[in-house]
């Protein structure tokens, strides 16, 4: 039997919470501020070595403004107002000559210009030359034979590995609550605060009133008069039929009213059989000059266009030799695919040199480690166990560090 050992310390995974202990922060109270007894001195080096210079007034340079003023009227008539005489414009009377307009008498056609001279034609649609979008449908039969079906070789598969399920274990220790906060805090005592809020007192008397108002003494009740009533006449029907002619279907008067003739004047057109004379004074007067047009100044051709027949032979086309073409080798290999009749060896590094190993569980993992037994729980929440058998586990290149403080 060794010495006790923490749950921490047996603990081979290192999930377990590490805490650190609280340090409680120290708060430096601030001292009371205290005035120094005494005068403050206000002096400072700047007015201890500053010498003043007596400032003269600053003179202006600018010259002063001299107005010069005149005793006499001033005169606000312009010289536009005064020299101006407007001139006696009679109206000049208007040289157009009024027409009157015509209304006339044959009657308007409704063929246009257009509808004269258009003629109709049938619409050719174009003939299109493209091809049609029609599937050709091949006479031989498909071949489904393909690189997979023939290759392909099916291999009989191993039965998948199930893993079983754990089954859920319950802790049998009970659930711990307490957090850091509720641990560590310690509520100030102190009183509890009073209420400023008045008591709330009835003030009345369970008697019956017997006094009267001031309302019930100024606004006496006076007698009011209903209003009359009157009574609606029942509704007689008139007898006879309903005369429909009213005042003005019976006096009105049909007047006949000419239609409103247009203001539009009429046309002074006088059709002739005379040939049209198209002199008029301008061309009379105006005689057009005999002018040539100025040619445009080429710049002559270095270059002789030239005058034979054009042969369509390049300089290529009659210095080219064509040489034969070799072929280069090529060292791409050939997508062979060998088929093997043995059967597929699937080994490989990895599954031959593989050795499983069984998963550990940790042992802070139970509610009691296997191989310990309980001894106690210190105030910080560690709990101590004792070996009783040695540990399977352990090995000597990577030894458990002794002192570990671990919170379950």
């Amino acid at each position: 039997m060794g010495r006790p050992r923490c749950l921490c310390e047996i603990c081979t995974c290192g999930s377990d919470y590490l805490p650190y202990s609280i340090v409680k922060r120290h708060f430096q109270v601030q001292e009371e501020y205290k005035p120094k007894t005494g005068d403050i001195e206000l002096g400072t080096t700047y007015r201890k070595d500053y010498n003043a210079h007596k400032i003269e007034p600053m003179t202006l340079v600018r010259p002063l403004e001299r107005k010069h003023t005149t005793g006499g009227k001033l005169d606000t008539i312009p010289t536009y107002q005064d020299d101006y005489r407007s001139w006696e414009v009679q109206r000049r009377e208007a040289t157009k000559a009024v027409h009157i307009y015509h209304p006339p008498t044959e009657k308007f056609g409704n063929s246009t210009t257009f509808q004269d001279d258009f003629v109709p034609r049938e619409l050719n649609p174009r003939q299109s030359f493209k091809p049609p979008c029609v599937a050709k449908i091949s006479n031989v039969p498909f071949d489904g034979a393909t690189s997979h079906r023939t290759s392909y070789i099916a291999h009989q598969l191993e039965p998948k590995f199930v893993r079983p399920k754990e089954e859920y274990k319950p802790s049998n220790q009970p659930f711990v609550d307490l957090t850091t906060h509720r641990n560590d805090f310690k509520g100030l005592p102190g009183e509890l605060a009073k209420s400023c809020k008045p008591e709330i007192a009835k003030v009345g008397s369970n008697a019956h009133f017997n006094g009267v108002t001031e309302f019930q003494d100024r606004f006496q009740p006076w007698l009011v008069s209903l209003p009359e009533v009157r009574k609606t006449r029942e509704y007689v029907p008139p007898s006879g039929s309903i005369d429909f002619n009213s005042t003005s279907h019976l006096d009105y008067i049909k007047h006949e009213i000419s239609p409103a003739f247009p203001i539009r004047p009429v046309s002074n057109r006088r059709r002739t059989n005379a040939p049209f004379q198209g002199s008029t004074t301008t061309k009379e007067d105006f005689k057009a000059w005999g002018t040539c047009q100025q040619e445009i100044i080429k710049k002559q051709q270095e270059i002789p266009k030239p005058m034979g027949k054009f042969y369509d032979l390049t300089t290529f086309k009659s210095h080219y030799i064509p040489h034969q073409i070799t072929p280069t080798q090529s060292f791409k290999p050939v997508h062979a695919i060998a088929l093997n009749s043995g059967p597929f060896q699937d080994e490989t590094m990895y599954h031959t040199e593989y050795t499983p190993k069984k998963p550990e569980i940790c042992p802070a993992n139970y509610p009691s480690p296997p191989g310990y037994v309980y001894v106690n729980t210190d105030s910080h929440g560690h709990k101590f166990f004792r070996q009783c058998t040695p540990e399977f586990f352990k090995s000597e290149s990577n030894p458990i560090p002794k002192e570990i403080a671990v919170v379950s």
